[in-house]
């Protein structure tokens, strides 16, 4: 496959692409895009990436001015954000993809989960949260969850994103009566912001396992999450815990 390398002038890679839309073995293709400023990593990021079969490295960024171009030309499936990148102005990225209100699902490269331009990345939209020195196991994981419609964080990665986001400015939030929560629904909502597994919620709110299950479900349903580090941050998002203590 041919590189044409314009990053001198505008700092974009464009690559040419195969016309088909799936790997060998008949998977539909995942169409990624780097952006980074450096170019050793994106050189490398992109091996790393292809030596999957369903994964294609579309195209390459290595400043901000050029993304949106380059998401609407090559309509990526993901676009790998460096958010440490000093060309690049992650949150400026994000915000312009926002303002287009184009279909790209964004996955964030970051140093340090709990940041405060983690916290403004998953504000503005970004779909997944993978550290730099994470194995590449996990970063193929993270791609996967997110197309398949999940946020996804690493699973030690949330205690400090949950502390974080408890001491962010506070933002304008709805009334959980809005959502249509019970009193039952958001204490376990408080439990699961903790970390309690579904036999600890049982135990602590004396009810069964099943019965939690069968919240969780309910829960899901009126806040339109998946998973439960989706529902964590919707959750400290919110306020909802402060819901749970003025709840009738």
């Amino acid at each position: 496959m041919g590189i044409r390398d314009t990053s001198p002038v505008s700092g974009a890679l464009n690559l040419h692409e195969s016309s088909s839309s799936q790997s060998r073995d008949g998977k539909k293709l995942v169409r990624i895009m780097i952006a980074d400023s450096q170019p050793l990593f994106r050189d490398g990021f992109r091996a790393l990436l292809e030596a999957e079969r369903d994964f294609k490295v579309v195209a390459q960024a290595s400043n901000s001015e050029t993304v949106l171009g380059l998401v609407r030309q090559h309509k990526p499936d993901i676009l790998i954000l460096d958010m440490t990148a000093p060309k690049l102005m992650g949150s400026e990225v994000l915000h312009q993809l926002s303002r287009a209100g184009l279909p790209v699902r964004v996955l964030v490269l970051t140093t340090d989960i709990g940041s405060n331009d983690t916290v403004q990345a998953l504000n503005l939209g970004a779909r997944g949260v993978v550290l730099k020195n994470s194995t590449s196991s996990m970063l193929f994981e993270c791609i996967r969850r997110v197309m398949a419609g999940e946020y996804w964080i690493p699973p030690d990665g949330i205690a400090s994103l949950v502390e974080r986001l408890r001491h962010s400015p506070p933002r304008p939030t709805p009334r959980s009566t809005q959502f249509g929560l019970t009193r039952r629904e958001l204490e376990i909502i408080v439990e699961v912001v903790s970390g309690a597994s579904n036999p600890e919620i049982a135990r602590k709110l004396s009810i069964s396992e099943q019965t939690v299950k069968h919240h969780l479900t309910h829960i899901f349903d009126k806040l339109g999450v998946y998973t439960r580090v989706e529902l964590a941050l919707f959750a400290v998002n919110h306020k909802l815990g402060e819901a749970a203590d003025s709840a009738p």
